[in-house]
């Protein structure tokens, strides 16, 4: 697959900037659904797992490590270069499942059994809700289906944005740009340097 590239700027949803792939950019990979690309933003290379907008669309959240490893500033364009991964890396192991799991040793030996991406898809499952007594119901149901032989989650829609602080019934929020467009910048540049 070619590599995709293009420029971008920040965007804000509550307390979290996101980069929102351009719909060029996100019609040219493999899947709608949660996917993992490597390349570079402003020349820092990176493996990142791409989370669907519910619209057909891909974002992912910019956090601190991120921001400063990128050099990525709020209001300056950013180059991305990115290419799809088959290559899955493992995901954060939130701290409520890895205990119910080390307290089960046959859903954990599935666990282990099961791929990278796989996991990926528990995890979004289980924290698609931002309700604490659902969450615990949603790890207590992961445990019994792992050891029922379930490797995936049943019934999930992988093209929806799952988490719970960034989207609505399974569509990321409507963002807003945190900077704006370039050609404005540019513009309002040159008009200072006539004063």
């Amino acid at each position: 697959m070619a590599t995709i590239r293009f420029e971008t700027t920040t965007l804000q949803i509550g307390d979290w900037t996101v980069i929102r792939l351009p719909e060029k950019a996100s019609a040219k990979l493999p899947s709608r659904g949660m996917t993992l690309v490597e390349g570079t933003i402003n020349g820092f290379s990176s493996k990142i797992v791409l989370e669907p907008d519910g619209k057909g669309s891909h974002w992912f959240k910019v956090d601190t490590r991120l921001r400063k490893s990128a050099n990525i500033i709020t209001g300056r364009a950013m180059a991305i270069e990115m290419e799809p991964s088959k290559e899955w890396h493992e995901p954060e192991m939130p701290v409520d499942l890895s205990k119910a799991l080390a307290a089960d040793a046959q859903a954990h030996g599935l666990w282990t059994e099961i791929t990278p991406m796989a996991r990926w898809d528990w995890l979004r499952w289980i924290r698609s809700t931002s309700n604490p007594q659902t969450r615990q119901r949603r790890i207590t149901i992961a445990l019994s289906k792992l050891k029922a032989d379930n490797r995936r989650p049943c019934c999930f829609n992988r093209n929806q944005c799952t988490e719970p602080e960034v989207s609505k019934n399974g569509i990321l929020i409507e963002p807003t740009q945190t900077t704006l467009p370039r050609r404005l910048v540019d513009a309002s540049k040159k008009m200072k340097a006539v004063r």
